[in-house]
């Protein structure tokens, strides 16, 4: 049984529908992520999971339990925990009284106990007793954690939780946070804007657009195979350049044939009329290959030096651009001619658009 089910909730503030007939599930120990731009309702699905807003269409169950729907069991009762982006903590409390918190309930003992654990497991033993502004904003994070932590919940939100950190911060706290996680067996469900984020955490991501979710998998998959056009863009880098099926399991494009079984729903009447099946192929930069013996030549119209690689934009002979991952020793200068060829494991099309 799934720990987490949402059956085709939606919700709306008064005529404004910000999420619409939603679906996933979520099984015990498993990270989740709802990904998306401002604006979609992820933030919103998040509310209604803890129990913030009713919902007015559709059910939430844990662990088989209906909490949302024809009866909404109030926050506190639902026994999730919360990580808000600002963290909330209180300023007046020492970080050992802020993770102890939520432990009303519990004895003297066991609240030291646990906190100790987790002030353990978070990396801060020993800062028990300093205050949220003598400590930086990775180590409140933490603290934001460990108080979610403390009372043992079924399930953690985390409301984009590392956002207002720096860059290199926020990609090594979310490696760290997953850690926590996974080694406490606590499922979560993570919201954010930043797919690097939901990538670093997250078992499996919800890309989500105007009230729903395009597609629910796991990030390999979002990025090798998106369900959709909107997915194909949001996920990675890459560009949509035109084709044709030219046979079973064949396309044909400017940088030459691909083979694969995916694309080709049309392949048969197209070939048994000799029609031309036109189609959009999604190519990523690791997909383009620098090789000075290729007969295609493109110019250098671009390039982001990455430290190991370059990533260079590429036009083709039509004017079609592409993007080519290539290692940074292999230094050209924007209006060169370099050879490149397709290594394409994953063929991903769709039809054009109309």
């Amino acid at each position: 049984m799934p720990l987490l089910e949402l059956h085709s909730i939606t919700q709306a503030y008064g005529d404004h529908v910000v999420v619409r007939d939603l679906s996933l599930s979520l099984a015990q120990g498993q990270i989740a992520c709802l990904l998306g731009a401002s604006g979609c309702g992820k933030t919103t699905v998040l509310r209604c999971i803890a129990g913030f807003e009713p919902v007015q269409r559709g059910r939430i169950l844990l662990d088989g339990r209906e909490v949302s729907g024809q009866v909404h069991v109030a926050p506190e009762h639902r026994q999730i925990g919360m990580v808000f982006q600002d963290y909330a903590l209180f300023p007046h409390l020492s970080v050992r009284d802020n993770i102890g918190f939520g432990m009303g309930r519990a004895s003297r003992d066991e609240r030291r106990i646990r906190v100790e654990e987790l002030l353990e497991r978070v990396g801060l033993a020993g800062q028990d007793r300093k205050y949220p502004h003598q400590l930086s904003g990775g180590q409140q994070q933490r603290v934001a954690l460990a108080r979610a932590l403390a009372p043992r919940p079924r399930l953690i939100l985390l409301d984009e939780p590392f956002s207002s950190l720096d860059v290199e911060l926020r990609e090594r706290l979310s490696l760290e946070v997953r850690d926590i996680l996974k080694a406490m067996g606590t499922s979560a469900v993570l919201v954010t804007h930043d797919q690097h984020e939901a990538f670093a955490v997250a078992d499996v991501v919800g890309v989500m657009r105007e009230g729903r979710i395009e597609q629910w998998d796991t990030p390999y998959q979002l990025y090798h195979c998106p369900a959709t056009r909107y997915v194909a863009d949001f996920i990675g880098q890459g560009v949509l350049l035109p084709g044709e099926v030219a046979g079973p399991g064949t396309v044909r494009m400017e940088l030459g044939l691909l083979h694969s079984r995916l694309p080709l729903e049309c392949a048969a009447d197209c070939v048994a009329s000799g029609r031309n099946c036109a189609l959009d192929v999604l190519l990523r930069p690791d997909d383009v290959v620098h090789d000075d013996a290729a007969p295609v030549r493109a110019v250098v119209v671009g390039k982001t030096f990455k430290g190991a690689e370059f990533l260079y934009t590429l036009r083709l002979p039509s004017g079609h651009q592409v993007l080519s991952l290539v290692p940074s020793h292999h230094d050209h200068a924007l209006g060169e001619k370099i050879g490149i060829r397709l290594d394409v494991d994953h063929v991903v099309a769709f039809p054009p658009r109309p």
